[in-house]
């Protein structure tokens, strides 16, 4: 799935967000990232799951040479499914209460860097965990959150307890980049 967001004006020019969805078997670089994050946290590396890339392209122009420039760059989004302790059910749900009473505030500051944030039927789309709040992930975290479609965000949710699991796709490489921009 792809989602363009609408241009944004940044200094020196514009930008503008694409999101790509997977999940996809991650690359054989987020997997070696994987297995050294895991190991550094002391936990057995399960599964690696490829959630998204992010591309960015700017236009802009350069201030010493009056010229119109264009730009871009990707991001790609991957969880490891180390083996983490999971919080109490208590636990869970005061890190679901905080996400829930933030949410708002950060997908304002969200939009303020990456664009809009997309909503459907006049409905944001949820908002995706990258390391779960079960497994301890960080509720209003910039660096764990995505805006997922719905129906993205569900297969991200079915998908992740076969990934800490060490079940199959997700306990295996896949394949550089696994879709196209087109």
């Amino acid at each position: 799935m792809k989602k363009e967001l609408p241009w944004l004006t940044v200094p020196g020019g514009r930008m503008k967000t694409t999101l790509f969805y997977g999940p996809w078997q991650c690359r054989r670089q987020f997997m070696n990232q994987c297995q050294m994050e895991c190991a550094q946290e002391g936990y057995p590396l399960m599964g690696c799951m490829w959630l998204a890339d992010l591309k960015f392209d700017w236009e802009g122009r350069l201030v010493l040479l009056p010229v119109d420039v264009e730009a871009g760059s990707r991001y790609g989004i991957y969880h490891c499914c180390c083996k983490f302790p999971t919080r109490t059910k208590a636990e869970n749900e005061a890190a679901r209460n905080e996400w829930r009473n933030g949410m708002r505030s950060f997908r304002n500051a969200w939009s303020d860097k990456f664009g809009e944030w997309p909503v459907e039927s006049e409905k944001a789309w949820p908002g995706h965990h990258i390391r779960d709040l079960w497994h301890w992930g960080a509720p209003l975290d910039g660096n764990n959150i995505i805006p997922a479609e719905p129906t993205v965000h569900d297969v991200f949710n079915r998908e992740y307890p076969k990934c800490y699991d060490g079940q199959a796709p997700w306990n295996t490489v896949g394949p550089d980049l696994p879709y196209t921009d087109n």
